[in-house]
């Protein structure tokens, strides 16, 4: 085990996340407080199995690129623009409140103007992954205050952004000798930074946007999805990686234009399902690294601090949030809900003050109660999600007897529940790539209704636009299944090429209707017998149905389900 601990590191790391994030799960919490709580335990700070942090700290900059990649390559102008007039200002008008408290609280404890302002941005910004997948459980990604939340998280993220450009450049120039501190210094410095940066954009917008797409497109014809996968890599790493040596830019910053670029293409979805589980990987071991920084004893040594920093995530820029959201003439649920959805702290504020004390703009102190804090922030915001939960009636209910004021907003209409279509004798056809495509073209070309069930936000309005009745959102929530009227359904075709999402949705709908015809395609033996084990009536295994189109055509008799083909016997005649 001395002798490796690469391989220590990463397998103590990803086997404690596993068990604590199994825990999370267990008890409604985001696997993300999972992770922090492994990387805890990992750590030099407690007992037991201790990780290599420097080598840990290498493989948090490898997550660090592949999130913010990830964050590039979903990066939409679109939806950002659509909800300009308030996301902008209010993000920006968050930021500054969030950031003032931090600084409030600094100067109370003692710290250097620079220290309290880097903490304060640090508490400013929410985590993507705690957002996005509350968004995603509550079916509100198509709602108005869907759009508003993550078209807000995007302003914030190109913000902190746009801070770990130029923390490096005020860190060394505040850190210099003499001259050093001076103003004129300090903006040459930027001045230098952003022109690097500058540089980089323009090369990016002008050869980037052409190039990368272009690679992905050669790439793909040659029909290897392995060196397709390859090239995914390579573009997120390289270029990350070779820009920060060229111009001095950050890798946060060379990996999210390179997203940014790939999301040009037409193959970006491809390329973001190729990286997935890369990203994930090691977005474990980043959380699990952060988590290994975290000194429990702050907890006892500034208990009032730590509280003081919680209050201002989960109070201070919430309240700040709600009444602006408010001030911008929403509905109140729309203001509760952003409100609840920014009342945490994640990875841009891990990666912030990490670059903060790297630069000696922060102390070890500093770092320890933003990860107290934002460990308790993550652990309390699914509590709070339940709350306003429970507030739906009493919501519903309000707005029902609200009277509009005179140029203001109406009352976002409410997304759940959902209504169960009206359609009867129709087909089910659970994911539209392409097997669901070539399933739906079939039915409609029969003339018989079809209802299709996606989460793709892509193929939902293409959906519509077709005229072609869609929900949107994971098949394997019951309460989506509920609304596709599977009683009277005719037949329920599964085409997700998950079979975990896949066996769920197969058990649900068999509880929805015991006489349900179930169709599912299965990639492997094993899934193939998960499917049939949650209820699957038939199984359709791609290999065993292409090798007996291939026999049809040659004029051979198809083998029973289960007989290996292999050579005749030789003749004893």
């Amino acid at each position: 085990m001395h002798d490796a601990p690469l391989i220590a590191t990463i397998v103590g790391g990803i086997v404690l996340a596993f068990v604590f994030a199994a825990a999370a799960h267990k008890l409604k919490l985001p696997p993300l407080a999972g992770y922090l709580i492994a990387g805890v335990v990992a750590g030099p700070f407690t007992p037991g199995f201790v990780a290599d942090s420097h080598l840990a700290h290498q493989l948090a900059e490898l997550g660090v690129v592949l999130l913010m990649f990830g964050v590039g390559l979903h990066f939409s102008l679109k939806d950002l623009l659509s909800v300009k007039g308030i996301a902008i200002p209010g993000a920006l008008a968050q930021i500054a409140v969030a950031t003032a408290l931090g600084m409030l609280l600094g100067w109370a404890l003692g710290w250097p103007v620079a220290q309290g302002f880097v903490f304060g941005l640090a508490l400013s910004v929410a985590s993507t992954v705690v957002l996005m997948r509350a968004m995603e459980e509550r079916r509100l990604m198509d709602t108005e205050r869907g759009r508003i939340a993550i078209g807000w998280l995007i302003v914030e993220d190109l913000a902190m952004v746009l801070a770990l450009v130029l923390l490096p450049a005020v860190g060394d120039a505040l850190s210099g000798e003499g001259e050093g501190l001076s103003v004129g210094a300090i903006a040459r410095t930027v001045g230098i930074t952003f022109g690097k940066v500058a540089l980089f954009i323009a090369l990016m917008l002008i050869v980037g946007k052409r190039l990368i797409p272009w690679i992905l497109k050669t790439v793909a014809k040659s029909g290897s999805r392995e060196l397709f996968r390859l090239a995914v890599l390579a573009i997120a790493l390289g270029t990350a990686f070779g820009v920060a040596g060229l111009f001095g830019v950050s890798f946060e910053l060379g990996a999210f234009f390179a997203g940014m670029m790939m999301g040009e293409s037409k193959l970006a979805h491809d390329a973001a399902e190729e990286t997935l589980p890369l990203r994930d990987a090691f977005a474990v071991l980043f959380f699990v690294s952060i988590g290994m920084l975290f000194n429990y004893r702050v907890l006892l040594e500034a208990p009032l601090a730590v509280l003081v920093a919680l209050f201002i995530i989960v109070v201070g820029k919430s309240l700040a949030a709600f009444g602006l959201v408010l001030a911008f003439k929403r509905p109140l649920r729309t203001a509760l809900t952003i409100a609840v959805s920014l009342a945490q702290i994640g990875e841009f504020s891990f990666i912030l003050i990490g670059v903060g004390l790297a630069r000696g703009l922060v102390t070890e102190t500093a770092q320890d109660i933003l990860l107290a804090a934002a460990i308790l922030s993550i652990l309390i915001n699914p509590l709070m999600f339940r709350l306003l939960d429970k507030a739906k009636p009493w919501l519903d209910a309000r707005e029902e007897l609200a009277v509009v004021p005179p140029g203001a907003e109406p009352p976002e209409p409410v997304a759940e529940p959902l209504p169960v279509t009206a359609l009867h004798d129709h087909v089910v056809v659970a994911g539209y790539g392409h097997l669901g495509q070539l399933v739906g073209e079939a039915v409609r070309g029969q003339g018989l209704p079809l209802l299709v069930l996606e989460a793709e936000p892509e193929r939902v309005a293409a959906l519509r636009e077709q005229g072609i009745e869609v929900i949107a959102g994971n098949a394997a929530q019951g309460e989506l299944l509920a609304s596709a009227n599977l009683p009277q359904a005719r037949v329920l075709v599964a085409t997700l090429p998950n079979a975990f999402e896949s066996g769920e949705m197969v058990r649900l709908a068999r509880q929805l209707n015991p006489q349900l015809p179930i169709i599912a395609r299965a990639d492997s033996e094993e899934c193939l017998a998960h499917l049939e084990t949650q209820g699957a009536n038939s199984v359709v295994l791609a290999e065993r149905e292409l090798a007996h189109g291939m026999l049809a055509l040659l004029g051979l008799e198809r083998p029973a389900d289960g007989v290996a083909l292999g050579p005749a016997e030789p003749s004893t005649a």
